[in-house]
């Protein structure tokens, strides 16, 4: 069912009823009209001091039941309504339309000038009832006087209203603020009444609840101003919202603020943006919570059930969207909810799992249509063309590689077989690692050339020298997409612009004229690859002297190429023009812009278009760049606590003798022989995006000589121990086989 199925016309709030519009013959029907709010005053307190958890079901005392009118409800074609639990006595209640605002816009021309509705004259906003100070004051002297009276007597004035709540906490009454950069909001105010809100007596807290559910009503029914916007901005911060029992308003204050009109939500990305990071982050997980909460309920018979409230998580995922500073209309124009729409929603490892899935699905097409293309030309079939298979030799391995990957273009989304030739060896997993492994190794040697590795910032970045042929740049590429198809880590260590880059854009572009692996860059990317660079270039933005007399520099960089000074004007006659106080900063960018985007073009262009010629997918969209990294890489930090939890045994049990000096051994080791070890038993040094768990690490028992050297199948992560009789000759054969083995056998 599409969202624009699932996602109803708001279902009325628990504290008032409606009566169904009335319709005249031959007219539009006229607006909803809801009746009064029911006084709080007439509904008997019964409930009110059972404590918060149930202040739900308290909100049935104040609903006048619309029965009567049940029928024509229906007849509007109305989706499903809210359900609320515990409630017994709740019948249907009327729908909010979801597009009663847009209606309310919507020319009125083919009525007459009597039905018009009147120009409504602005709101008189209500008085700041109290300062910060006064308020905190009535607080304390609450606090030891036990009469909550006056504190009660704010927190019903400010949420009863939007007007209330955004007069309540305005930096100045007089003032508009019509501004994205101020919500004219004192958010220390905020902060304060809501941070003594969880500590006032439980019917303070009620009382607040149903004042925001009078507001929510006024809302929808009414035009909105920058005082309601104020109003949402100050709502979504209750931290009231945590506790499960209010999860029924919170929907319906969260999908009020989904179907904002662009432009509010704007105002709201903005305002929120600059709330403090101790203030940001509970909302954000706040939200984080009621979706996960929604999806996987720890008592269900808390929740509506979920056919009648499928409008929760699309309404949570666009208001999380709006703190992610993201507009959720720039996912296409599907009306679909998915939450691949919102990556942010989702963890790197459903991300990995998303992906390899994708990948599975185009190899399992791309060998399916070989099949077809043989069959049709009368061939016999034959296994190996359902493979990427991969022929090379030892010695030498990176052109071999080349020339295969050269020749195999068109089979780059296969699934890829590795076999050295002059080796018995068949590749289960293990022989695929292995050629990751070993020709990246090679590649990124200083020797090689193509790379220069960094000691201050221990990573590899593109050498800047020029030459004639830049396909070993793509076949670097290529490996980083074959091992993301392939759910291979590689011990690649780029830094985290590389994978910015790598991004931008995501999708290959279809114009071959635009520019790809182009990204802004600032002090802070250069200071990941070039520390003590970087660092100079800080030195001089904030250097208080002046720049072009002591400095003397123009506005060129100078590189040296085998042995040759070399010079690049930053820009047209960038040789002739000083560097000076006022212009130091457009130096700066355009000599990072030069280091990390210009003068590494062609290199970098040939590394993009190799990985995306594997990884073409809509699924790079849903990762961010240091989620790429993780993918390529893994994680280099070991917890071998957490892999001796997840290890299993066949032919041993974990109490066995062999098995604790094993663990006793391995847990005393240093981390480079720890390392040493899962690259012997896995094929890669680094930790996969599940964690230790994701290796489905074994350990077998080898009915050997316990003269023997352990034994590993790499293409299981499988390692075959002999039941040696003491700690030390355990440890002495398991250094000797990790530290010598390469290939099948021993170097």
């Amino acid at each position: 069912m599409s969202e624009a199925d699932r996602v109803p016309s708001p279902a009325a709030l628990p504290a008032v009823a409606a009566t169904a519009p009335e319709e005249k013959k031959g007219k539009e029907p006229e607006r909803e009209k809801l009746p009064p709010i029911v006084s709080a005053g007439a509904s008997a307190p019964a409930g009110l001091d059972r404590g918060f958890k149930g202040q739900i079901s308290t909100f049935s005392s104040v609903i006048s039941t619309v029965n009567q009118k049940k029928e024509a409800t229906e007849n509007r074609s109305s989706p499903t309504h809210l359900v609320f639990p515990n409630i017994k006595n709740v019948r249907d209640l009327p729908p909010i339309s979801l597009d009663v605002r847009q209606k309310q816009r919507i020319s009125t021309d083919p009525l007459s000038s009597e039905m018009k509705a009147p120009v409504l004259p602005e709101p008189i906003l209500p008085v700041q009832p109290k300062t910060m100070k006064d308020f905190l004051e009535d607080v304390e002297k609450a606090k030891s006087s036990g009469d909550w009276k006056t504190v009660y007597d704010f927190y019903l004035t400010t949420f009863d209203s939007f007007p209330e709540l955004s007069a309540a906490f305005k930096k100045d009454a007089s003032a508009s603020f019509n501004t994205i950069e101020d919500s004219g909001i004192n958010a220390k105010f905020v902060n304060a009444v809501y941070d003594a809100l969880l500590n006032t007596p439980q019917d303070i807290q009620k009382t607040v609840l149903k004042g925001i559910i009078n507001s929510l009503l006024q809302d929808w029914k009414g035009p909105r101003t920058k005082d309601d916007l104020r109003a949402y901005f100050i709502l979504l911060q209750n931290p009231q919202f945590n506790n499960t029992s209010t999860y029924v308003i919170y929907a319906h204050l969260l999908r009020q603020t989904a179907s904002l009109v662009e432009a509010d939500h704007h105002f709201l990305a903005h305002w929120f943006k600059k709330l403090s990071q101790k203030r940001f982050k509970p909302l954000v997980e706040r939200l984080l919570q009621f979706i996960s909460l929604r999806l996987f309920p720890a008592k269900p018979e808390e929740f509506p059930p979920i056919s009648k409230c499928s409008w929760w998580i699309p309404s949570a995922s666009k208001v999380l969207a709006l703190l992610k500073y993201h507009t959720w209309q720039s996912f296409g124009n599907s009306h679909r909810f998915s939450f691949c729409q919102y990556p942010f929603v989702i963890s790197i490892a459903a991300k990995k799992i998303i992906i390899q899935r994708d990948s599975e699905q185009q190899m399992i097409s791309i060998a399916r249509q070989s099949l077809v293309d043989k069959v049709s030309r009368r061939q016999r079939p034959d296994m190996n063309m359902l493979f990427l298979n991969m022929k090379v030799r030892r010695t030498h391995l990176v052109s071999d590689s080349l020339d295969e990957l050269t020749r195999k273009r068109a089979d780059l989304k296969k699934k890829l077989k590795v076999t050295f030739v002059g080796e018995a060896g068949l590749d289960m997993g293990g022989l695929t690692k292995e050629w990751f492994l070993l020709l990246i190794r090679q590649i990124f040697h200083p020797d090689y050339g193509m790379f220069t590795y960094h000691k201050d910032s221990y990573c590899h970045w593109f050498s800047s020298f020029k030459c004639d042929n830049y396909s070993e740049f793509r076949l670097v590429g290529i490996l980083m997409g074959l091992a993301v198809y392939n759910s291979i880590t590689l011990d690649i260590r780029f830094p985290p612009c590389c994978y910015k880059k790598l991004l931008s854009p995501p999708i290959v572009p279809s114009d071959q004229n635009t520019p790809v692996g182009i990204c802004s860059v600032t002090t802070d990317d250069l200071c990941q690859i070039m520390p003590e660079l970087a660092h100079g270039l800080s030195e001089l933005l904030s250097y208080e002297g002046n720049v072009e007399e002591d400095f003397y520099s123009t506005f060129q960089v100078f590189q040296e190429e085998f042995g040759i000074i070399k010079s690049y004007n930053l820009k047209p006659g960038g040789d002739k023009i000083p560097v000076t106080n006022q212009n130091r900063k457009e130096y700066v960018q355009l000599y990072i812009d030069f280091l990390l985007n210009k003068s590494i073009y062609k290199q970098f262009a040939a590394f993009y278009y190799g990985f995306h010629s594997v990884c073409a997918s809509n699924a790079l969209m849903l990762l961010r760049p240091e989620e790429v990294e993780i993918l390529v890489c893994g994680s280099p930090e070991l917890d071998m606590h957490a892999l001796q939890r997840s290890t299993q045994y066949d032919g041993y049990a974990k109490t066995d003798l062999t098995i604790r000096y094993f663990w006793d051994v391995v847990l005393g080791f240093p981390l480079d022989l720890q390392k040493k070890l899962l690259h012997f038993t896995t094929g890669s040094d680094r930790v996969p995006v599940g964690g230790m768990a994701d290796l489905n690490f074994k350990i077998s028992k080898n009915e050997t000589s316990t003269n023997w050297l352990p034994v590993a199948h790499t293409c299981f992560n499988q390692l075959c121990l002999p039941p040696y009789k003491s700690k030390k000759d355990l440890k002495q054969k398991l250094i000797i086989g990790i530290s010598n083995s390469e290939g099948f056998g021993l170097e």
